[in-house]
């Protein structure tokens, strides 16, 4: 069977392409415009070395030593130092996919040729890629600017045989596929590959990008679109359990104010309860005239994420095919140009509000889920369970999406409002990107807690609804969740029941499964 491949050009990489990568682990190549690119940009920096040419982090040194000339001795040296003094992350270590989105980016950006790396070191960083050779990299310790440092230089680290590795199979499956962690230079050999010695502006290159707050940013995204419609369809399950109205989910109302996502999530909500009996038993003889806010403005609400969502994705995909470290090199005008595209303010501030989106939908999941639960509200037993009193049903259920909504309105406060600087105040002004990427990435795994124990709920509480026919979406749902749950009898360990679901909703296939039902928008 032929191996599955994945170009790299600087380019054209998409969120589509990440989430390949990280299923499929495709072989990771260059292209050849690529590889001449970077071949071409590299010959200029040798160059100016030759001639003595005075070039920020090539032929001085770093921040504040900026005005230090290094001699031509000491060149390779001054990249090593760079590398070992720069690693000074602290805390657990990154999940090991997302370290290796950071070397997909990484080798991304180095691949438009503006950077002024060796092919040879590019290749070195791709086969470890290929190979899941993955660094061991601390999680705390960057500022976002001047790009992730501290991160990025324990990735390199381990490329110059000085850091720690872990050999995973996959770094989408569990802790099984990996060994404990070796030094790099022993798993560089078992592979029949060789730490590399650092040239000229190499270790800069390397380090100086944003890469540890985008790789963190992409893989929120590609979760969070999916995210999207999960949120929806724990809305339409809700929605039945509640006996709602579909009135307020009519397409004229809301081409009436006509964001996009919105619309998109009205359509969704009829498209789940399309031919639900509960709904048609409710149309004459229900005297409510309006549902709860959570119920009736599920499309304001969850539109409004939906359109913020989109707009982070459309900034991520941006930042992942651009160049971000400095000075950058122009080898058809032999110019190089001291900047900063290393600034992590663009996916701070992007990763700070698609952490509040994100939190809003666990905000009105929550509600939902306690409404459910509140035998005033519902006309439901209380708790929804059965012999209420012996037992709780999920009464308790309703605590933890409770805590986590509270513990995300903790993470959501913005990490980019805030910067300290650094480097004798030469870094006068930090995003804190890495930071808002950290607490965003705990609020997307809160956010798909919450929802599970929506749709937990939700399924219980439609057991109180049969023999009537639940909408079309719906029933698929439900159908697909009872092939692994059972309805809540007698009390058991309800944890057991959530991680499953939440387990179910987020595999691959639950989302193509309830679309050949019902197509979602």
């Amino acid at each position: 069977m032929a191996l599955k491949k994945l170009i790299v050009d600087g380019k054209s990489l998409t969120l589509d392409k990440i989430e390949f990568f990280l299923n499929e682990n495709p072989v990771v190549t260059l292209s050849n415009d690529s590889k001449k690119k970077v071949i071409k940009a590299r010959a200029l920096i040798d160059k100016w070395v030759k001639d003595g040419k005075v070039i920020y982090g090539v032929t001085t040194g770093f921040g504040e030593f900026a005005n230090v000339k290094i001699s031509q001795k000491d060149i390779e040296k001054l990249q090593e130092n760079l590398i070992v003094s720069h690693s000074t992350g602290v805390g657990d270590p990154l999940p090991p996919f997302i370290v290796k989105i950071m070397m997909l980016l990484r080798v991304n950006a180095l691949a438009s040729g503006h950077s002024g790396i060796r092919l040879e070191t590019l290749e070195l960083l791709i086969a470890m890629m290929n190979n899941n050779i993955i660094p061991v990299i601390p999680s705390q310790g960057s500022v976002g600017s001047s790009g992730d440092l501290a991160p990025l230089s324990h990735l390199v680290l381990a490329m110059i045989g000085k850091g720690e590795v872990q050999i995973y199979k996959d770094v989408m499956k569990d802790d099984q596929h990996k060994i404990k962690k070796v030094k790099s230079s022993a798993a560089l050999k078992n592979f029949g590959l060789k730490p590399v010695k650092l040239a000229a502006k190499e270790g800069l290159a390397l380090i100086n990008g944003t890469q540890m707050m985008t790789a963190f940013a992409s893989y929120i995204c590609i979760e969070a679109r999916k995210l999207k419609l999960i949120a929806d369809i724990a809305g339409a399950l809700s929605h039945e359990t509640l006996r709602g109205t579909d009135n307020a989910f009519d397409l004229p109302l809301h081409k009436l104010r006509p964001f996009p996502g919105q619309i998109a999530v009205a359509k969704n909500m009829l498209a789940m309860i399309q031919g639900s009996e509960i709904r048609e038993s409710h149309r004459f003889n229900d005297p409510r005239v309006q549902d709860s806010y959570s119920i009736r403005c599920i499309p304001q609400i969850h539109g409004a994420s939906r359109d913020s969502i989109d707009y982070v994705c459309s900034r991520v995909e941006i930042e992942i095919n651009s160049v971000n470290d400095n000075p950058l090199i122009f080898p058809e005008d032999e110019a190089h140009l001291e900047g900063g595209n290393f600034h992590g303010q663009p996916m701070a501030l992007a990763l700070d509000f698609i952490a509040i989106a994100l939190s809003e939908y666990a905000n009105v999941s929550e509600r939902r889920t306690e409404r459910m639960l509140n035998g005033s509200l519902s006309s439901l037993p209380r708790f929804l369970a059965k012999n209420g009193g012996l037992n709780s049903g999920l009464m308790i259920a309703q605590y933890t999406a409770a805590s986590l909504v509270s513990e995300n309105k903790v993470l959501a406060h913005p990490a980019s409002v805030d910067s300290i600087p650094t480097s004798a105040n030469q870094e006068d002004h930090n995003s804190m990107g890495s930071i808002s990427a950290r607490k965003c990435f705990q609020i997307l795994k809160n956010v798909q807690s919450v929802l599970a124990i929506e749709i937990l709920t939700a399924s219980q509480g439609l057991e109180f609804h049969k023999p009537m026919k639940f909408g079309k979406g719906t029933e698929a749902v439900y159908r697909f969740i009872r092939k692994y749950v059972s309805p809540l009898l007698n009390d058991r360990i309800i944890y057991k029941d959530i991680e499953k679901v939440k387990e179910l909703i987020l595999q691959n296939n639950f989302l193509s499964e309830v679309n050949k039902i019902v197509k979602l928008n």
